[in-house]
């Protein structure tokens, strides 16, 4: 209200960081810059790991 968007509408694009996914070695882009210590997927791999629970 008063002015503020709803939604998250006004916020700038994500800055996306290169990274090689950990299960297919693919290189991918995520929206967060890897540390080096945790695996990062790519969407298909990350789909497959953590299927969508309803």
């Amino acid at each position: 209200m008063y002015g503020e968007r709803r939604g998250g509408y006004d916020r700038p694009p994500r800055e996306m960081h290169k990274a090689t996914c950990a299960e297919c070695e693919q290189e991918t882009e995520v929206p967060f810059k890897p540390d080096g210590e945790r695996p990062v997927y790519c969407k298909e791999c990350y789909q497959k790991k953590n299927p969508r629970r309803y």
